[in-house]
């Protein structure tokens, strides 16, 4: 049996993007840079991202503060609904606001989105062969990185929604050959000035 070590995967929501989603604001670029900064000591492998402008430009802005760490685009780190759940899945208080949220969206999305979620846990989570740990970013977007972290901790497959992550923020899960996956650090803004913190977040929600 080939050895296995652990996977550190570093999430982040891509910066402050533009209303058409074009890019990333000034703003956006500025969190990109200080979050390229924080992570300038970490041992990454690769960087993977969304295609999507907003992300792909974030961790260009990323890779930029690091040495030499390649930059591959995926389309399972894109922008979709990892999940679409059932009535009888949720709590019937709230079952009509969260169902409410796929309206208007073609079935054929709806389809891709659960596909392409099943496809990022298969190829961004889990222990990796070999004797060293292995350490990848993934520049993504809200409802991945929620999808993630709702895997790690086991929760039922509609408890991504509900759970929204900051601008250019972090999140650490690691995966290790012998115990359940550990969420190390969730939608840390620590890296950013206080101008910066809480973009992208529900307002009723910020801190």
């Amino acid at each position: 049996m080939a050895a296995m070590a652990a996977r550190y995967l570093y999430l982040v929501r891509h910066g402050e993007a533009l209303p058409d989603e074009s890019g990333l604001t000034e703003a956006g670029r500025r969190q990109a840079e200080h979050l390229g900064r924080r992570l300038a000591s970490a041992p990454l492998s690769v960087i993977h991202h969304s295609p999507l402008p907003r992300a792909r430009q974030t961790a260009e802005l990323i890779a930029g503060r690091l040495d030499g760490v390649p930059l591959r685009s995926a389309e399972t780190a894109g922008d979709y609904f990892p999940y679409v759940p059932r009535r009888d899945e949720l709590p019937p208080a709230f079952a009509d606001t969260l169902l409410s949220r796929f309206a208007g969206h073609p079935d054929e999305e709806l389809r891709r989105g659960p596909a392409l979620a099943r496809e990022a846990l298969a190829e961004f989570t889990g222990p990796v062969e070999g004797a060293e740990p292995r350490h990848e970013l993934v520049v993504t977007h809200n409802f991945l990185v929620a999808w993630l972290v709702r895997a790690a901790h086991d929760a039922p497959a509609w408890r991504w929604m509900g759970m929204n992550q900051g601008n250019a923020s972090l999140t650490v899960i690691r995966y290790a050959p012998d115990r359940p996956a550990s969420v190390l650090i969730h939608n840390d803004m620590g890296h950013l000035p206080e101008e910066l913190r809480w973009t992208g977040f529900p307002p009723e929600l910020r801190a």
